[in-house]
């Protein structure tokens, strides 16, 4: 008889950087710490990735870091000076994706102003990327994709390296073959808040869905 050993699945070591680092230069006040209930926009954001079982999140900050760091330590959630904020979300993207071990084997990348998608989405996303083999699972909600995209730390050291035009979403449309587009009903994977209309537009959505919970 020949002897058989049960196969074990060891999970995905999986990270999430939310971009805060950036100057709000569209709205008059300051993104990160809007509130949406008792919460800051931060803090949902965050805690969406908490909930949906996703522990290790990185905050990149540095427009008014100052105002931010208060925040993240009081709620002991790890961050990453950007130096180089001024020059673009791409800074912040490389400086969060530098930041990232080799044991971890995808990241998320979000930026904070996109506060309200579902802990359900984000738990899917991760799902899908384990599940299809690919290296980077997008969600998308009626034929367009949104955040927060899932992306292989395979491309890590790629992603440090690149200066072409287009950010990370130029990168990433070099990579289509190894992609995957994961179908949701959650139409918050779209919504950003770039002006204060965008803002109060997003707190309606929030308190009419206090019913049904925002990271459902």
């Amino acid at each position: 008889m020949t002897e058989q050993t049960a196969s074990v699945v060891i999970p995905k070591k999986i990270a999430a950087l939310v971009l805060a680092a950036g100057l709000s230069s569209r709205m008059s006040e300051f993104k990160p710490l809007l509130k949406f209930g008792a919460k800051t926009v931060l803090e949902r954001v965050v805690e969406a990735f908490w909930h949906a079982g996703v522990e290790d999140v990185r905050v990149v900050v540095g427009h008014r870091e100052h105002d931010l760091t208060p925040v993240l330590e009081r709620r002991h959630i790890r961050w990453i000076k950007n130096e180089r904020y001024q020059e673009g979300m791409l800074s912040s993207i490389k400086a969060g994706v530098a930041s990232i071990e080799q044991d971890i084997d995808g990241f998320f990348v979000t930026p904070v102003d996109i506060p309200l998608v579902r802990t359900s989405t984000i738990a899917a996303i991760v799902d899908a990327f384990r599940e299809s083999g690919k290296l980077i699972c997008y969600p998308n909600f009626l034929g367009r994709r949104g955040h927060p995209p899932l992306i292989s730390t395979q491309y890590r050291d790629e992603i440090l390296q690149w200066d072409k035009p287009g950010g990370l979403k130029g990168f990433l449309q070099q990579k289509e073959v190894e992609a995957i587009d994961l179908t949701v009903q959650d139409e918050r994977i779209l919504l950003d808040m770039d002006t204060l209309e965008d803002y109060q537009r997003l707190l309606e959505i929030y308190k009419n869905a206090e019913i049904f919970p925002v990271q459902d």
